[in-house]
């Protein structure tokens, strides 16, 4: 008996992703599993973060490496902060961790609503077989 995953109803005020955006995530992830065949699990994140800037190059896929963003509260900049990498407008952040923690998502959330960016990539290199997690922003505006 063949067994069938329900599709999980998006939240509401959600959009699924257009088209675009998600050939954009399956270009990425294309990119980040070639960077992990080739190189492995074991290396700080930084090698991770170079080997698959060097990767989206080559791919043709536009990227910013460490993009600054600002932090607000309550409409005064309170601070700043830094992403990994910004690919086709997906926020891609890396680790290089035994597993992946919820304060890993929250992080990335954060990411994602102080640069107001809709989506991201939640990667994690340091495992047998690269850990994707797609996380999608509900304070996009």
């Amino acid at each position: 008996m063949e067994k069938r995953q329900m599709a999980k109803a998006p939240k509401e005020g959600l959009a699924e992703p257009s088209s675009a955006t998600d050939e954009a995530i399956r270009r990425v992830i294309g990119a980040a599993i070639e960077v992990h065949r080739t190189i492995g699990p074991g290396f700080p994140e930084v090698v991770y973060e170079r080997a698959l800037c060097v990767e989206l190059e080559l791919r043709d896929i536009p990227f910013e490496r460490q993009p600054m963003i600002n932090v607000r509260y309550k409409g005064v900049e309170v601070g700043a902060g830094q992403l990994d990498v910004v690919a086709d407008g997906i926020v891609v952040e890396l680790k290089a961790v035994y597993t992946l923690l919820p304060l890993h998502r929250a992080q990335l959330l954060a990411y994602l609503k102080a640069s107001n960016h809709p989506l991201g990539l939640l990667l994690n290199f340091n495992a047998s077989v690269l850990t994707i997690r797609r996380v999608i922003s509900s304070h996009y505006s």
